[in-house]
C-alpha cells in the first residue's frame, strides 16, 4: 500500500516533514499547500510536486489518504476537523490545539471514524526517553516519588519583531512551543496531572509571550513533579531536554544522548542493569531509520504514522494523549494567572463545555 499524502504548511517544520515523508517508501506526496505562493511555486518547479494554495482544494483531491499539518497552532483545530470529516488520517504538529476540550473532541472524532491521528511529539521516538518508559513499566524504581522535567534553549536572546510564535493567543511562547515537549514526556510516564501550583510565567525578551516557565505538578499515587523551561538560555547551543526521576529503587536521569540509571537493589533489577550506576547511550538504544534528517526521531515518527495507517490501528502519540499535554498547559497557565504560588489548579475528570480549563479559571 502506498499512502497518498499532502503536506500543509511549508515553514521550518513543514519543509522538514516534506523532505522526510517524500523519501519514505510508504508515502507518495501528491500535493503541498501553503499561503505563500512564492514558496509553494518554487518547490513545485524544482521539486516536481503539485502546489495548491487553498486547503479545501487539497482536501477535495480524490486520491488523498492522509495529510501532514505543520501550520500555526490556531489553525490546527479547524484544519484537523475538516480532514477527519473528509476521512483522512492526520499527522499534526504540536501542540494539537489551544484547548484540551477541542483536542478531546478531535480524538473522539478520529476514533469514531477509525482514523490514525498522531501529533509530532518526537521525543517519544528517542531511544533514551523510550528506555525510561520501559524501565518505569517494568517497575525498576518501585514506587516513584518525584519527577523533574527540564528544557533549555537559545531561541529568544534579544527583543525582536516576533513571528506567530511570539504573539499572544497564537499558541506560541515558551510554554506552548518549548515546555510542551518535556510535559508530553511526563504525561507519557505518569498521565495527566491532578493539580498544579507554584506556576510562574516570565518574560525576559518577548513582549507578548513567556520566555521562562516554572511549575509544580501533582500526579496520581503521590508523584510530584517540577517543570523548569527557559528558551532564552544562551548557555546551551540548541534545545536540551532532560528528565530526572526518583523512586524507592533508585534514580533515572535521561537526555537525548544517554540514560543514567542508579539502582539500590531495594526492588528487582531488570536485565541489562546492575546495582549502582548503569549508563546506556543513544547509539545503543535507537534503531536505524530509512531516511535521516535532523535526527532519527523525526523520521521514526513519520514511519510509525505510515505503519499505523497500513495496520489500520492507532499508533503512538495519538490525539487523546496529546489532549493530556494540552490540559497540563492549561493548568499551568491557570495557576500562573491565579497568582503563582498562591494558586492551585486541579484538573476536572473531563470538560466538554469548550474553552478548556483556563477559560473556567479566568471566568471566560
Amino acid at each position: 500500500m502506498t499512502i497518498k499524502v499532502a503536506v500543509i504548511g511549508l515553514g521550518k517544520m513543514g519543509l522538514s516533514h516534506l523532505a522526510m515523508i517524500n523519501a519514505l517508501q510508504d508515502f507518495q506526496v501528491v500535493a503541498i499547500c501553503d499561503s505563500a505562493a512564492m514558496v509553494g511555486g518554487v518547490i513545485e518547479k524544482y521539486g516536481h510536486l503539485k502546489y495548491i494554495a487553498d486547503f479545501d482544494a487539497v482536501l477535495a483531491l480524490p486520491e488523498l489518504d492522509a495529510i501532514v499539518i505543520a501550520t500555526p497552532t490556531t489553525t490546527h483545530e479547524p484544519m484537523v476537523r475538516k480532514a477527519l470529516d473528509r476521512g483522512l488520517h492526520v499527522f499534526c504538529e504540536k501542540p494539537l490545539t489551544l484547548s484540551s476540550a477541542d483536542s478531546e473532541s478531535l480524538a473522539a472524532l478520529a476514533a469514531s471514524k477509525g482514523l490514525v491521528a498522531q501529533v509530532g511529539y518526537h521525543n517519544r521516538f528517542i531511544g533514551t526517553f523510550n528506555e525510561v518508559k520501559r524501565l518505569l513499566d517494568t517497575g525498576a524504581l518501585g514506587k516513584i516519588s518525584h519527577v523533574q522535567a527540564e528544557a533549555y534553549g537559545p531561541v529568544v536572546l534579544r527583543p525582536t519583531k516576533p513571528t506567530w510564535r511570539g504573539k499572544a493567543g497564537n499558541g506560541g511562547g515558551c510554554l506552548y512551543d518549548y515546555a510542551a515537549h518535556p510535559l508530553n514526556l511526563v504525561n507519557w510516564y505518569f498521565g495527566r496531572p491532578e493539580g498544579c501550583s507554584g506556576a510562574v510565567l516570565k518574560s525576559t525578551f518577548s513582549a507578548e509571550v513567556d520566555d521562562e516557565v516554572y511549575a509544580t505538578l501533582g500526579f496520581g499515587s503521590g508523584v510530584t513533579g517540577q517543570l523548569s523551561v527557559n528558551w532564552s538560555d544562551a548557555s546551551v547551543r540548541k534545545m536540551t531536554t532532560r528528565i530526572s526521576i526518583w523512586g524507592e529503587g533508585g534514580k533515572i536521569y535521561a537526555d537525548r544522548q544517554e540514560i543514567q540509571v542508579f539502582l539500590t537493589g531495594n526492588v528487582a533489577i531488570p536485565e541489562g542493569y546492575d546495582e549502582g550506576w548503569t549508563v546506556k547511550y543513544i547509539t545503543d538504544l535507537t534503531p536505524p531509520v530509512s531516511f535521516y534528517l535532523r535526527g532519527e526521531e523525526y523520521s521514526a515518527q513519520l514511519e510509525a504514522f505510515g505503519r499505523a495507517i497500513i495496520a489500520k490501528q492507532q499508533g503512538e502519540n495519538g490525539f487523546a494523549s496529546s489532549a493530556d499535554t494540552d490540559a497540563t498547559i492549561e493548568m499551568i497557565r491557570g495557576a500562573a494567572a491565579a497568582g503563582g504560588s498562591a494558586g492551585t489548579i486541579t484538573a476536572p475528570v473531563q470538560d466538554r463545555r469548550g474553552g478548556g480549563i483556563l477559560s473556567r479559571v479566568l471566568g471566560r
